[in-house]
């Protein structure tokens, strides 16, 4: 019972902690998260006036540690196989042509083969591979095949690592989508959409559907107040075409007069990152409505698809520099997608594609298509790494980041030895700069060790585990 008391105590402190560090700079309705400012950690304090030796000793852990932090991006379809995995394997391994636009990163970066999802495959249920890749990717649970509201899977393994650190950011988790929402009706051979349409669920029956409109994420993160009072303050400052920092000039130059050098840099390029995102999404609202990533857009219109693309890792980045969140899902499309690719003049669909039946125009059309994602994820981690965390380290070292497909080759919907890149050191748990090459078994084992490493206590089993290690 003592010891029970005592942990209660050190979360309750850890949280308090994290909480009263986030500096925040208000105004007429208005409040932006700051990322972490070394030059304020002195002024940093606690409202609790009487915290025990034990809470004490907790919160003074808590500011020595450094936040370890989660992602998971999705592509559809598989890949092409031969231009995907790298020749040779360990430390010695030459990145192939798909993960070219990864060179820079190769050092930071683990591919690893032979990782399984069986509860993708077909079974006893027959057609619906595209739902059931969906659906297996971050759960390791097999979907039950429904297409009414009797939907049942089990809990991913980003709401795992929420439930357990989640308290400790304003937001638990962030879902993100560059493609539709959709959480109900039938998609995929008798498999509900919110299979397809998925990858966080909370629980066996409920998932979080991820968020598509760049707008809405960027008051989520930036706004204050409840969300009419957000929607009414984004409304005022539309009207006056301001931005939503200049709601906030009047703090932030009070805080810069607290900043030594260092920061003050850092504080101006932060809120230029902020700025320039938010003229970025005002720009695609001027174009109209985001076209649906399922159907061609009309001749002579702009597709935004790779806008989409963009601004939504910038999303993830400045909830990571903020500490806003420290766990995140990204779905670049649904798998079973057949969105053409018409920036890089590609006008069949995805999935038609992904059909190859060995024919080597299609094949290299998808390769194209597999570089072309992989080059916003080599950005993506390029920002990360350029961003300093607490410790000194980049945020990229502190991460662990995945960039998966639930299918491996789209011509044969097979989903053993699955597309997976794990980007990051987890604060440097995690061994980086290899191709590492495991002995076929459940893509939930480095789930696992993922979580141990983001510090969830008391786990060994999720989803179809088994006693087996991935060692990454």
């Amino acid at each position: 019972m003592a010891m029970n008391k005592l942990t209660e105590r050190n979360r309750a402190a850890e949280r308090h902690w994290s909480l009263s560090r986030r500096h925040f700079l208000r105004g007429l309705g208005a409040g932006i998260a700051l990322p972490t400012l070394p030059s304020l950690l002195p002024s940093w304090s606690f409202a609790a006036p009487a915290a025990t030796s034990a809470a004490k000793g907790a919160v003074t852990s808590a500011v020595t540690a450094t936040p370890r932090r989660m992602v998971f991006v999705t592509i559809p379809n598989g890949v092409h196989q031969t231009n995907w995995w790298p020749k040779g394997e360990g430390t010695g391994f030459n990145l192939g042509p798909t993960m070219e636009p990864l060179a820079a990163l190769k050092d930071q970066i683990q591919v690893i083969s032979g990782l399984d999802h069986i509860n993708a495959t077909a079974g006893k249920d027959g057609a619906g591979d595209h739902a059931r890749a969906s659906a297996s990717l971050l759960t390791g649970c097999r979907a039950k095949k429904t297409a009414g509201a009797d939907i049942y899977l089990g809990p991913s393994v980003d709401q795992v690592a929420a439930q357990h650190v989640g308290h400790l950011t304003r937001f638990p988790s962030l879902e993100l989508t560059c493609d539709n929402v959709r959480t109900s009706g039938g998609c995929d051979s008798g498999y509900s959409c919110a299979y397809q349409f998925n990858i966080a669920w909370r629980s066996a029956t409920t998932p979080v559907p991820p968020e598509p409109n760049p707008r809405l994420v960027f008051e989520r993160l930036f706004g204050a107040g409840t969300p009419e009072e957000r929607k009414a303050n984004l409304a005022r400052r539309q009207v006056r075409d301001r931005s939503i920092l200049d709601f906030v000039r009047e703090d932030a130059r009070a805080l810069a007069k607290k900043l030594d050098a260092k920061d003050s840099r850092k504080l101006e390029e932060y809120l230029t990152s902020v700025r320039e995102i938010e003229a970025r999404i005002a720009r695609f609202e001027q174009m109209g409505d985001l076209p649906n990533p399922n159907v061609k857009a009309p001749e002579g219109v702009p597709d935004q698809f790779e806008g989409r693309m963009q601004v939504m890792y910038d999303m993830i980045a400045l909830a990571f520099e903020t500490d806003s969140t420290r766990i995140a899902t990204l779905i670049l499309a649904h798998d079973g997608s057949n969105r053409p690719f018409p920036e890089i003049d590609i006008a069949r669909g995805h999935h038609d594609l992904s059909h190859h039946q060995g024919n080597q125009d299609n094949l290299k059309q998808i390769a194209e298509i597999d570089r072309h994602y992989m080059s916003f994820f080599a950005k993506f981690l390029e920002k990360l790494a350029a961003m300093k965390d607490i410790d000194g380290n980049s945020v990229l070292h502190n991460s662990m980041i995945v960039y998966a497909c639930g299918n491996a080759d789209g011509n044969r919907h097979s989903h053993d030895n699955l597309p997976v890149i794990l980007a990051g050191a987890g604060g440097g748990g995690l061994q980086t700069g290899r191709f590492h090459k495991v002995d076929s078994m459940p893509m939930s084992n480095m789930y696992v060790e993922m979580l141990q490493h983001m510090g969830v206590q008391g786990i060994d089993r999720f989803g179809d585990s088994d006693d087996r290690r991935a060692a990454v």
